[in-house]
């Protein structure tokens, strides 16, 4: 194909290495928004219940890796580069870096399977800030135009099978691990399936098709659970941040643990129908994941006696990292397009019309 990739750029949001790390990168997620240093040390707090150190960086480093194998065992020879938007290693760097190689064109890989501003456009934000802010810091005027590197992006990804079928297989993992199912006391149908992702604010998500996309890829997993398909499936949210009076996504988790445990008493029922937690909206187990759900959800549940599992997201997964060398060699060899279900493979998000803030 003409002007195809010669380099990949895995872009992931990046995240502390350790507690005095963890200030400076709250202050680079937040920076011109005004959020106050109080709020930030509410944060911090919560990156210290794991040692200051955010867990996204090793699982990035873990991906790359797996791509790095898997392209070689697949004889796509690209170069595969690694870049943060809030830390290290810093997305400047890494494009002076693919800069100095000689990278012309590169196709970016983010870990955001689902079209919304933060999952999307932000990501495109800021890489083309990046690449201002090193043209205005260095003397091009002996360097052409082709010196720095293009970005082509994949598109969205919440209905491919390399994202789908690990999902369904993590789900049916963490319904397995309930007590009465592994005795046999409950049938895994029995379970009731949450699955969650990051609210948005209601503005943010009208401009999207997120929610569109999340349903889609809910009605996925649970179709592929086959005999052991739910009769009860939630889609809930978390970790929203905006001021308490502006209109997010809802219900959030917590408020649908309250909600579940309420019914059951009014029913007189003589306990809560045990619970899986499908972290759907993303794709590795990074600190929202842990913290949201691992320990808040979890303490809620525990307070309201309702048996809680969690299922893993993809992370390095071997069929999502063949997901990821299947996009690239679609944009480098034309390969076929795999989708899932009735939508079909969307086109990359381009242009200023896409996955506007509001």
């Amino acid at each position: 194909m003409a002007d195809k990739p010669d380099g990949i750029l895995v872009l992931t949001f990046g995240g502390p290495e350790g507690p005095d790390d963890v200030m400076p990168f709250l202050r680079n997620v937040t920076a011109g928004r005004g959020v106050p240093e109080s709020r930030l040390a509410i944060v911090a707090d919560q990156y210290a219940l794991f040692g200051g150190r955010s867990p996204i960086n090793d699982q990035s480093r873990d991906l790359v890796a797996s791509l790095r194998q898997e392209l070689a065992d697949n004889k796509l020879e690209l170069p595969v580069y690694w870049g943060t938007r809030n830390w290290q290693p810093r997305l400047v760097e890494t494009i002076q870096q693919m800069r100095d190689d000689g990278i012309r064109k590169a196709f970016v890989f983010t870990n955001s399977a689902f079209s919304s501003y933060s999952g999307c456009r932000q990501y495109h934000e800021d890489l083309e800030r990046a690449v201002t802010d090193l043209k205005s810091s260095l003397d091009n005027r002996n360097h052409a135009i082709w010196a720095w590197p293009r970005f082509g992006f994949h598109r969205p990804y919440f209905n491919h099978p390399g994202f789908v079928e690990p999902m369904a297989q993590a789900t049916m993992a963490a319904v397995s691990e309930h007590t009465l199912v592994r005795t046999g006391a409950l049938a895994p149908e029995q379970v009731r399936l949450v699955f969650t992702a990051h609210s948005l604010p209601r503005p943010m998500a009208d401009a999207c098709d997120y929610e569109i996309q999340l349903q889609e890829a809910v009605n996925l997993v649970v179709d592929r659970l086959g005999p052991h398909r739910p009769t009860q499936v939630d889609i809930v949210f978390q970790s929203r941040s905006g001021a308490p009076g502006s209109p997010w996504l809802e219900p959030d988790i917590l408020d649908h643990l309250d909600l579940i445990a309420s019914d059951s008493l009014a029913r007189s029922e003589p306990r809560v129908t045990p619970m899986t937690l499908v972290p759907i909206g993303f794709t590795s187990d990074h600190m929202e994941v842990v913290y949201d759900l691992d320990i808040r959800a979890a303490n809620r549940a525990k307070e309201l006696a309702i048996p809680l599992t969690r299922a893993r997201t993809v992370g390095s997964h071997r069929l999502f990292i063949k997901l990821i060398r299947e996009l690239i060699e679609e944009e480098v060899l034309g390969a076929k397009r795999l989708a899932l279900g009735t939508m079909g493979p969307l086109p990359a998000h381009q242009g200023d019309q896409h996955c506007r803030a509001a």
